[in-house]
């Protein structure tokens, strides 16, 4: 695959497709993590005489953080010491004529590509080559750089649609994530543990079987609604309050594929002993085999217990590699971080290489000063489908890139 450090960018208009997309709080971005991340991307094109082109989605359509890229510029640009324009429009003449008038070490910010229709769909590459966006854009363009690596895993005009067309180049951000991912995926180090939390249960579910299966993880540890989905395959009864919430979810579903898989792999998957509920805004532990489990019939459970917090953390310091993604519980909650926080200090106190990914993930790990963690992905679905087994259409994109620029570029 194509990296930045075999091309001379000196006067060469670039597509860079970044992943800004962050968190916003009554209108405004509150975290520039992701900003940050592609810093070194972006300085290197600027510092190299390039045009930068930047392309970044916000949001999704029917969420209420569905906003303009204006902010996203103003942000870029103070974190860079010069100026990154905005430009209200992704492919059309205004784009266009301010594309055109670029001048090496210059940049400009693309409005939200996911107000284009075309980019909102997910298409093969061929007919994302057809679209206006590509089409459009093209002519304009001599590379193509992604760093997106947290939409890696979608195969839209912006991300892929360009791969046949021009030479596409990994971005350093990118190029970081793809070796460590490959790294704690490839390894024969062992133990390895993956620690699997959060809501997204069926691709933590796809994982666990993908990783076990392939004989890549030697240990599961389960917390958040995936702990309590292989809790209940195991058997126990989370209580009314509880399992309402999960059939809401549409988690219950999913309770007969654990199954399965703690079928397969006993005892390789464990589940917390204790959970923490929320009884009338108080944090209350209660052990899976106590008297007290009536609490959950009641009263929502909203983290692990401090029992399988250290069950787990003896197993992480003894871990020669350890994957992680997702917290064990509602840690926008003070009383409730508890799991969270402990289990990821424990993962950076660990002597262990040690990949942690996903959005709530990062946000908890920043906000709580935890350190020693090797590498922080800024990936939570693109890192989960890594770790399942599939193919990111991304990465395919940048081989397919390579396979037919490889001859061209040489003596550039």
């Amino acid at each position: 695959m194509f990296r930045l450090t075999d091309f001379n960018f000196h006067n060469k208009t670039v597509f860079l497709r970044a992943d800004l997309n962050s968190p916003v709080k009554d209108g405004r971005i509150i975290s520039d993590a992701r900003f940050r991340a592609v810093l070194p991307t972006v300085s290197y094109l600027l510092e190299h005489g390039a045009k930068v082109i930047i392309g970044t989605h916000q949001s999704k359509p029917y969420k209420g953080d569905y906003t303009t890229t204006e902010e996203h510029a103003e942000i870029l640009s103070e974190l860079l010491g010069q100026d990154v324009e905005y430009v209200e429009d992704i492919f059309g003449r205004y784009a266009r004529e301010r594309i055109r008038e670029l001048k090496p070490g210059e940049a400009l910010m693309l409005e939200n590509l996911r107000f284009a229709a075309e980019e909102v769909k997910y298409k093969p590459i061929e007919d994302c080559e057809k679209t206006f966006f590509v089409r459009k854009l093209a002519p304009l363009i001599d590379y193509v750089v992604n760093d997106a690596f947290a939409a890696a895993h979608r195969s839209q005009p912006s991300l892929v649609g360009f791969a046949r067309l021009k030479p596409m180049i990994m971005g350093f951000l990118m190029e970081k994530e793809v070796e460590a991912l490959a790294r704690a995926y490839d390894t024969e180090e062992r133990p390895r543990a993956y620690v699997l939390g959060g809501a997204k249960v069926d691709d933590s579910l796809r994982v666990a079987e993908n990783v076990l299966r392939n004989g890549r993880a030697d240990l599961i540890l389960t917390g958040g609604l995936v702990g309590q989905v292989f809790t209940l395959a195991k058997g126990f009864n989370l209580g009314d309050a509880n399992i309402e919430f999960m059939e809401k979810k549409d988690l219950l579903e999913l309770v007969d594929w654990a199954e399965k898989i703690l079928d397969d792999f006993y005892p390789y998957v464990r589940t917390p002993v204790d959970f923490a509920v929320d009884k009338d805004g108080e944090r209350v532990e209660v052990d899976l085999l106590s008297g007290e489990k009536w609490l959950f019939d009641r009263y929502p459970i909203l983290d692990i217990g401090s029992r399988t917090v250290e069950k787990y953390r003896d197993i992480l310091m003894k871990a020669k590699v350890i994957v992680a993604n997702g917290p064990m519980g509602v840690f926008e909650r003070e009383e409730f971080a508890l799991g969270t926080v402990g289990v990821f200090r424990a993962i950076g106190e660990s002597p262990a290489f040690s990949v942690v990914g996903g959005g709530h993930s990062i946000a908890s790990i920043y906000q709580h000063n935890i350190t020693g963690i090797s590498h922080v992905s800024t990936g939570g679905g693109a890192m989960l489908s890594f770790f399942a087994g599939e193919k990111l259409p991304v990465i395919e994109a940048f081989r397919i890139s390579y396979e037919r620029f490889k001859d061209k570029i040489k003596g550039e």
